[in-house]
């Protein structure tokens, strides 16, 4: 029989329109002959629909202008069920066996969706809630990971009542270039790269815009790598993809950079050494079983000009587009994408 997967994306989150693209990739990967999608997209002030339209329609937003199609949902919140609630001139229910959130930054990433699913009863295909918002946490996730024996940059933590001699003395401490960084947020939102004193204050106040707390982080040279991770730690080893890496003309690896590659390159395999990828690999494993995380995350890093490996943070539902970086790094070890995505569900559904 085929399992019924709960495939959620949208979301309350300036990412919302990442994850249109990661999920209709999603859906047409998917492998009908397995598992049957249940489509809910939620819209950006937060209304979730039962969506029954083309899955051709989901990447450019129109599928919520598709209201014959449209119904609006809810999930039954009983741990016995595992259904979705359709909210029309009468309720109805459809069950299902598990969800797969491809959600992106806030209110997705962040362990909120999926506090609400585990409170539904229901196997998520991804982090679990703890994983989820410690890793969305950059300040706590470079403690945990430190504690873990990986190096991480050296940073401090402020709040919106940090008076702005705390911040200057911060700077100085640090030193100049430095990034101010949302504590929580992702696609690199809010993050500015501060090369003078006199910016600093600017670029705090649009940090604050992403979240209450914010983070001065010196600015580790050489350039950025991510590892691939897949499975979960209970079950036995974890399978890392290839390392790649980040090629930049100038910068940093924006939001724009992220998701055009206007001037910069992702080379997978990184270009780098045999022995220094596989110590990637080992750290990547390490920041992921040290922040919980289980079916799937990407974990990125610094490479210093002299080796050192800095880590930087984790993404737990990174872009999944057939040519994003995660489903790239599988690739090279020969997992396609229709395959990833049965693995992913094998390891979140328990199939």
């Amino acid at each position: 029989m085929r399992k019924t997967i709960l495939v959620l994306f949208g979301g309350c989150s300036s990412e919302h329109g990442v994850s249109l693209q990661s999920a209709q990739a999603v859906l047409e990967h998917l492998n009908r002959d397995n598992y049957h999608p249940l489509m809910v997209g939620i819209t950006k002030t937060g209304q979730w629909f039962c969506y029954r339209g083309p899955v051709a329609s989901i990447g450019d937003g129109s599928w919520e202008r598709d209201w014959a199609n449209l119904t609006p949902c809810a999930l039954a919140p009983d741990r016995d069920r595992r259904q979705l609630l359709l909210l029309g001139d009468r309720i109805s229910r459809i069950s299902f066996d598990a969800a797969f959130p491809v959600l992106h930054g806030k209110n997705g990433e962040d362990g909120t969706v999926q506090g609400l699913l585990e409170l539904a009863g229901t196997p998520v295909v991804g982090c679990g809630i703890l994983s989820s918002a410690l890793c969305m946490d950059k300040h706590r996730a470079h403690q945990l990971a430190s504690l873990a024996g990986v190096d991480v940059p050296r940073g401090m933590v402020f709040n919106q009542s940090a008076a702005p001699e705390e911040l200057e003395a911060a700077g100085r401490a640090l030193g100049f270039p430095l990034f101010v960084k949302p504590v929580r947020a992702g696609s690199s939102f809010g993050i500015a790269r501060v090369t003078q004193p006199q910016q600093l204050a600017a670029a705090v106040e649009r940090a604050f815009f992403h979240d209450r707390e914010v983070l001065l982080e010196e600015a580790v040279p050489g350039f950025e790598v991510g590892c691939a991770v897949l499975g979960n730690p209970e079950e036995g080893e974890l399978t890392t993809g290839l390392v790649d890496e980040i090629e930049l003309s100038g910068g940093f690896f924006d939001f724009e950079e992220k998701y055009t590659l206007k001037t910069s390159a992702i080379h997978c395999p990184a270009r780098i050494s045999q022995p220094k990828a596989e110590e990637l690999q080992a750290a990547a494993k390490r920041v992921y079983r040290a922040l919980d995380c289980r079916v799937f995350a990407r974990v990125d890093f610094f490479l210093t000009p002299e080796g050192r490996v800095v880590f930087n943070e984790v993404n737990t539902i990174p872009g999944f587009t057939a040519h994003s970086r995660y489903p790239s790094m599988m690739k090279g070890i020969g997992l396609g994408f229709p395959a990833l995505l049965d693995r992913l569900v094998e390891l979140g559904a328990g199939a």
